[in-house]
């Protein structure tokens, strides 16, 4: 049966349940103010600009990684074909 909950209803916590209660509640409170404080700091700090030879860089790494994947997928495809065909000498 469910227990009525009404104004004479009473319950027990333990010091240690309070205390613990409390210094999560401290924690998370802080945890908060910090938060707000790093982000109130970022909103300060200029914008990190992107030079031209920095740009440079990152394109010619983006093209070198494409041209190391291309290669790399043509390599798999010739022995793709070599063990289809070993498969069809097979059977």
């Amino acid at each position: 049966m469910a227990k009525e909950l009404n104004e004479d209803t009473g319950f027990n916590i333990s010091i240690k349940t309070l205390i613990g209660i409390g210094f999560g509640m401290a924690t998370l409170i802080g945890m908060y103010f910090t938060l707000q404080a790093d982000i109130a700091e970022a909103k300060e700090l200029p914008k990190p600009e992107v030079g031209r030879m920095e740009f440079q860089m990152k394109d010619e790494n983006i093209r070198q990684s494409i041209m190391n994947t291309e290669k790399n997928v043509g390599k798999i495809e010739e022995r793709m074909i070599r063990m289809e065909d070993k498969i069809d000498q097979l059977r």
